[in-house]
């Protein structure tokens, strides 16, 4: 199994990648050799992948660091670099290997106090791997500061260090960073495609993986989710239930505060897992006595980890609303093509009843206007607004209509 292998229907990319990753060794054999670089490379210094949520951005992005980070011996004889098993291959797609960094946005920003270590380590040499890689998993949420600070990383590059920045679209980076990146789109896999995925990686049934991938309309990670996790099951459920119950005002207040508290509880139960590990790891390393007593002067550093914790906690709740609104889109999209007699496929075939009932209840126009209120809702959250005001708003216009 290589490191390609985990990409669904990015055979195209996969291809590219590979070439720059043996481009690659010839420029680290070049150096090493004190010989010049050659003179036409497909390796660069820095890379944009771009996609629709679920393309698997990011972990087309993290492939390719263990492919530069090889250190397989085929490889050495003209193997394909990421071979998926040695040393590099491996800590590298875990996350734990010392010259791969990952930049993730903790809240609804990436700050440029999350991104001045970084910047910094990308101009030291790699500690023991062959490239110093810096992974941004969110970059269309750098701040202005924070997108300076990597514009000029990127601008002046240290010989041995490469960036690679994940973002939604070419439009949601500045200019100045994207002009000077490598650019690749990504596609959204097929739903035949992300079933067969299930099928053969997760062991799941053919039945059951070709429902979570047609549910979910070719999101890779959520797919997963759904064929393996019967309370990700459940909750979608629930959110497809929902139409259906919105007959009256109170109602609609029950089912948005329903709504945010299980966003709630999602964030919750990662912060129980995270939160504490985290904090203990940190007082151990500043020299906490027993007893848990802190060393003077560190108050400031714990403080800073309490701040990031709590936006951890805001993101991760509006990461999961965002789920819910996502499968409300689908279910009235399928509503709107029985309505307007449409070919295509029912996503939402287990709900094929309910989707019946509010197609011969309502009009397309009704629909789409419902479609518009779930977009002005996510559109409401990025703009910060209190999650369940802008929900409450949202069922209120589902039941209008």
């Amino acid at each position: 199994m290589t490191v390609w292998d985990d990409l669904v229907g990015q055979e195209r990319v996969s291809e590219v990648l590979t070439a720059a990753a043996r481009d690659a060794d010839a420029l680290v054999t070049a150096v090493a050799a004190d010989r010049p670089p050659p003179e036409s490379s497909k390796m660069t210094h820095a890379w944009l992948f771009t996609g629709p949520p679920g393309a698997g951005r990011d972990q087309t992005a993290r492939a390719f660091a263990a492919a530069l980070q090889c250190v397989s011996s085929d490889r050495a004889l003209g193997g394909t670099p990421g071979c998926g098993f040695c040393d590099g291959c491996h800590t590298a797609l875990v996350g734990t290997h010392a010259d791969v960094t990952t930049v993730a946005a903790v809240g609804a920003e990436i700050l440029v106090k999350d991104m001045r270590d970084t910047v910094r380590k990308s101009y030291t040499s790699p500690a023991n791997g062959r490239w110093q890689i810096i992974l941004v998993e969110d970059a269309e949420r750098l701040n202005e500061k924070s997108a300076n600070a990597v514009l000029k990383a990127v601008e002046e590059p240290a010989p041995r260090t490469v960036w690679l920045l994940c973002a939604p679209s070419l439009e949601d980076v500045l200019p100045t960073i994207r002009s000077r990146c490598r650019h690749l789109n990504l596609r959204t896999p097929s739903v035949e495609a992300v079933a067969d995925m299930l099928v053969r990686r997760e062991g799941i049934e053919p039945e059951a993986a070709a429902n979570a991938a047609r549910a979910t309309q070719g999101h890779v990670d959520r797919a997963r989710r759904l064929a393996t996790d019967p309370a990700a099951r459940e909750r979608r459920a629930a959110v497809l239930r929902l139409p259906l119950r919105l007959d009256e005002v109170g109602a609609c207040l029950k089912a948005a505060q329903e709504l945010v508290d299980a966003a709630g509880e999602d964030a919750k139960q990662l912060a129980e897992e995270m939160d504490g590990k985290e904090t203990e790891e940190l007082k151990a390393a500043l020299g906490a006595a027993q007893g848990g007593r802190l060393p003077r002067g560190t108050a400031g550093v714990m403080k800073d980890l309490e701040d990031m914790q709590k936006r951890r906690r805001t993101r991760t709740q509006r990461d999961s609303l965002d789920v819910a609104l996502t499968d409300l889109t689908g279910f009235y999209r399928d509503v709107l093509a029985l309505q307007l007699g449409s070919r295509v496929a029912i996503a939402n075939a287990d709900a094929e009843d309910a989707l019946e009932r509010l197609a011969r209840a309502g009009s397309p126009e009704s629909t789409l206007r419902r479609i518009d209120a779930i977009a002005a809702c996510r559109d409401a959250l990025d703009r910060n607004v209190a999650p369940l005001l802008a929900v409450e708003a949202m069922t209120m216009a589902l039941r209008s209509g």
